[in-house]
């Protein structure tokens, strides 16, 4: 069931299949885990794991801090879901660090990471927010924003426009109609402005191009204001405009090596019982619902590159992309293959046989007595995360972790029935047999808070344990924003260094 830190090392750094996943909560994970990790917490591990990891005969490696019994438990879990091959890292991420292997802070690490590394390998172009701030007096500028538009809209440069990640090279051309046009590229930070600069210059836009330096983020830490609920977004291309986007990708292709496949062997694939197989959809999520290739899963391109780590959770996996204009498909294989992805491919002439949006990969939901509204007197118990319940959750209810809920039984008492709920309900039907040993009566919210239309209240005050369930980006903490949004970029431009210390990383460089 052990197997020691320098194996695990060697067997991510090797060409065979593994997942190395981190079962503590996100939160815990950002202090410090292996570059590879991904992060799958106990919690909820039934949600995650049939997408992070579809195959069940995979080697799966589960770790903790060291100790905890998180990493046990995660184990009788994933033995009872079906999964033949599952080891434990002796001693959790404490023995990682003593045998003298790197253990790297923050979420998303080998996507940020790469980024740092892109703009060091590149030297792709920047500009400070207040070099922009000055041309925009005088000089023609367009600004793209390479973030999902919920990002974009909460929060934007002024006169910015929408246009995610994989979508830059496929729309910018009937956006951008002069050459003379300087396009800036921003996101919340660095990494999809880099990405997303760079993309539009491996595409030979004529145009100037460069990432706004610390993007949103850096704009008003230089004291400029951002503005908000924007909705601006760039239409689909033109005819000529996807003939100019396609040529562009095609030459990204030749020079990064991407490789294209069949749907016949795209078939083959999916009954090869000895390889762990992920189909993305990397357009746009209404384009993905409108028609989609049997068992694909949407994940669009730019923010694939950027949380590469929540779509693929097994090392040396196949992958294939998905765009039936190729565009964004080519552009996010090109990005994939210079992190060190072997088996990426784009698929050919894809057959969209299927429509609507996909549902997730969750294990049979226990049954569970449910109620549609609150018994007087019952305890509310909310395992949404922490962020959600903040912004909006049952009058008078508490706050909890579902691997914690030891934790939420000395917080809450003794009461006489106890209400689950989380963010749709499937979390609490999880979680209801493990709260009826810790609470005599249990019932659990009919359609969880999505399905709620009673009164809502705002705040944290009845958590039952430590925030730190997930990762609370700059802009989620309620003091000291600039302070959080310095480090954050701070630890970013660092990673670029700390990577040379892990033999296991091997990103590559094209000429």
């Amino acid at each position: 069931m052990g197997i020691s830190a320098r194996r695990v090392s060697e067997l991510v750094g090797g060409a065979g299949e593994i997942a190395l996943l981190d079962v503590r909560e996100q939160g815990v994970h950002y202090r410090g885990h292996p570059f590879y990790a991904c992060s799958a917490p106990l919690s909820r591990l039934e949600l995650v794991i049939g997408d992070l990891v579809p195959q069940r005969n995979v080697l799966v490696v589960l770790l903790d801090g060291g100790n905890e019994g998180l990493a046990e438990k995660a184990f009788e879990r994933l033995k009872k879901l079906g999964y033949s091959d599952v080891k434990i890292l002796e001693g959790g991420c404490e023995a990682w660090k003593a045998a003298g292997l790197e253990l790297f802070s923050g979420v998303n690490v080998p996507s940020k990471a790469f980024g740092e590394f892109v703009e060091h390998h590149y030297g792709t172009p920047r500009i400070t927010p207040g070099e922009l701030k000055r041309l925009q007096q005088f000089k023609q500028v367009v600004i793209l924003d390479s973030r999902p538009f919920e990002e974009y809209h909460r929060m934007n440069i002024p006169g910015g426009i929408d246009v995610p990640g994989a979508e830059l090279v496929y729309r910018v051309h009937d956006l951008v109609q002069d050459p003379d046009t300087l396009v800036v590229v921003n996101c919340a930070g660095r990494t999809r402005s880099i990405i997303g600069c760079q993309s539009l210059k491996n595409a030979g836009i004529p145009n100037p191009v460069v990432a706004l330096k610390d993007g949103t983020m850096g704009w008003e830490l230089a004291g400029f204001e951002c503005e908000r609920n924007a909705a601006r977004a760039a239409p689909a291309p033109s005819a000529g405009g996807l003939k100019k986007a396609l040529s562009g990708a095609a030459q990204v292709a030749k020079r990064f090596g991407v490789q294209l496949c069949s749907s016949e062997q795209l078939s083959s694939w999916s009954k090869d019982l000895g390889r762990t197989l992920y189909i993305l959809d990397v357009r746009t999520r209404e384009e993905f619902e409108s028609g989609h290739v049997a068992g694909s899963r949407h994940a669009p391109g730019g923010q694939l590159v950027q949380v590469a780590d929540e779509y693929v959770g097994v090392r040396n996996a196949r992958v294939v992309l998905v765009d039936p204009y190729l565009v964004r498909a080519l552009m996010t294989a090109s990005w994939l293959n210079q992190m060190g992805w072997n088996d990426v491919y784009v698929l050919k002439h894809p057959e969209l046989t299927e429509s609507g949006p996909r549902q997730p990969k969750i294990p049979g939901t226990p049954p569970w007595e449910t109620v549609s509204s609150i018994p007087e007197g019952a305890a509310v118990l909310d395992l949404s995360t922490s962020l959600r319940f903040h912004k909006a959750h049952i009058p008078g209810a508490w706050w909890g972790v579902r691997s914690r809920l030891d934790q939420a039984r000395s917080a809450i008492g003794e009461v006489s029935s106890l209400v689950l709920t989380s963010e749709d309900g499937v979390l609490a039907h999880l979680a209801a047999p493990e709260a009826a040993t810790l609470f005599s009566q249990v019932s659990v919210l009919e359609g969880g808070n999505t399905a709620w239309r009673g009164p809502t209240e705002s705040g944290v005050e009845r958590a039952t344990t430590t925030r730190d369930d997930v990762w609370y980006k700059p802009y989620d903490h309620e003091s000291d924003y600039k302070k959080h949004a310095q480090d954050y970029l701070d630890w970013e431009v660092a990673l670029v260094e700390q990577i040379k210390r892990d033999p296991t990383i091997r990103f590559r460089a094209f000429p």
